[in-house]
């Protein structure tokens, strides 16, 4: 039997039954959430020198200026293709998670995200910013089949007992990758000018480290006997994950599912709407999904650099403020691994809706009174460190453990895909939304230039 590497959980031992997972979980995340977390975080530090780059090259080929709006409609473009790629990948992540396996589907992902990579990098030698916009499409079909696909292979080759604490590997990749993408995206680093294809093309790295690590771990070991109907390659699997000795349970615990599901085909999005057998569990996971995105988590983003701004800190000193912001994301996705197995996920849920609720009322008190007084500012970067903090310990950190946890073998992959969808759509209707509630408001507007984040998707 495998040495047992320590894991946080609530597990009898307190153990993982082996490296092999640990690592195999390493390996699926590197490919999966994080290359979605890095996505999401590299676009903002060169805004402006794509901006200029899309005015020159529209000069050189029209001999004409750029007007100002359709500079910001082809921006919007850029920015918002991603997570059209995102919606068609949470579409068709479920099926080629079936029809490939989970480990299939996540190599043949990376060759998609090979693809982007090579056309972000060759958008700007070659002059054509319609590159750039087919490069951002991929990487985000690469992102959606990545969120639906990963948490469904973590979920399955998991311990029953782990399920929880291993589930927070998504979300612990995915904050990994968006401080990774800040720390890359600094100006000392990739963030320069003469960087930026470098930089957005970077994204084959995890891509090919995926595709040189995941090929020497198994499937997972419930697709492998209920789907596949594989029973000696699902008992090797077991065998590899949970050594010799332990995977008698796993293996007894996969077949009693597999005898309860007497043959039963993985289920269509559509056919969980009809069954009113998960009713509830789909109503869950979709109100769980639509309160991640409707959080305010990217109105904080939003306002974050205005709000840095008048507590006194200089323009160029603000992307390290912010590096603390992803910080803080990787420090609550290591704590709820910690805590929800201990403390449950009803109470991590509603405690931090409650705690964001309070510093969302903190937050609203300080702007408007931080004229008055000096130290006020102060406070309102106080209140956006800890609304991260309670969005990462609630919403942010275990909505996509309960897809996994809801929903039988048959019925998740159709469920990620329920999921994806929802938050995908969310997500491009408050892109859509809020820049004009913004400009209702006013005030702010002309301040507010901070992160425009992508959407979290259903494992953040």
């Amino acid at each position: 039997m495998e040495s047992q590497p320590l894991l946080r959980g609530s597990s009898v031992h307190g153990k993982l039954p082996s490296w092999t997972l640990f690592l195999a979980v390493c390996a699926v995340g590197i490919g999966g959430t994080f290359q979605y977390g890095y996505n999401v975080s590299i676009i903002n530090a060169p805004t402006q020198h794509i901006h200029r780059f899309l005015n020159e090259t529209w000069a050189s080929r029209y001999h004409k200026d750029l007007s100002p709006d359709l500079l910001t409609f082809l921006w919007s473009v850029i920015a918002s293709i991603f997570s059209l790629g995102g919606l068609c990948g949470a579409l068709v992540g479920g099926s080629m998670a079936i029809r490939l396996g989970r480990k299939g589907a996540l190599l043949m992902n990376n060759v998609i995200a090979i693809l982007a990579s090579i056309l972000m990098g060759i958008s700007f030698p070659t002059g054509s910013f319609e590159l750039l916009i087919a490069g951002r499409f991929l990487i985000g079909i690469n992102s959606g089949i990545g969120l639906c696909v990963q948490p469904l292979y973590i979920g399955e080759v998991a311990p029953k007992h782990l399920r929880g604490s291993m589930a927070m590997g998504s979300s612990i990749f995915l904050t990994g990758g968006i401080l990774t993408g800040q720390i890359i995206g600094l100006r000392e680093l990739l963030g320069g000018e003469a960087y930026w294809p470098l930089l957005l093309s970077s994204s084959c790295f995890p891509a090919f480290a995926q595709l040189v690590f995941l090929p020497w771990f198994p499937e997972s070991p419930r697709y492998l006997l209920i789907d596949r109907g594989d029973e000696l390659s699902c008992a090797r699997a077991l065998k590899r994950f949970h050594g010799s000795s332990e995977y008698q349970r796993e293996m007894e615990d996969i077949q009693r599912e597999c005898f309860a599901l007497d043959g039963e085909k993985p289920r269509k999005p559509w056919q969980l709407f009809t069954d009113r057998g998960v009713r509830w569990q789909l109503i869950t996971v979709i109100v769980m999904t639509m309160g991640q995105q409707l959080s305010g988590i990217n109105a904080i983003y939003f306002y974050a650099t205005y709000i840095f701004k008048q507590a006194g800190i200089s323009a160029e000193k603000i992307p390290y403020v912010t590096l603390g912001t992803g910080g803080c994301e990787c420090l609550t996705a290591l704590t709820c691994g910690l805590l929800i197995d201990y403390v449950g996920r009803r109470c991590l849920i509603i405690g931090g809706y409650l705690l964001m609720t309070l510093w969302s009322i903190v937050l609203t008190f300080s702007l408007t009174y931080q004229e008055l007084y000096s130290w006020v500012p102060y406070v309102s970067m106080a209140a956006i460190f800890a609304f991260i903090l309670s969005f990462g310990l609630g919403p942010g950190g275990i909505t996509n453990t309960l897809t996994a946890e809801l929903f039988i073998q048959s019925s998740r992959p159709a469920a990620y895909m329920i999921a994806g969808t929802i938050s995908w759509i969310s997500f491009f209707t408050i892109g859509m939304l809020f820049p004009f509630i913004v400009l209702c408001q006013g005030g702010l507007t002309e301040h507010a230039e901070g992160d425009q984040r992508e959407p979290r998707g259903p494992t953040e």
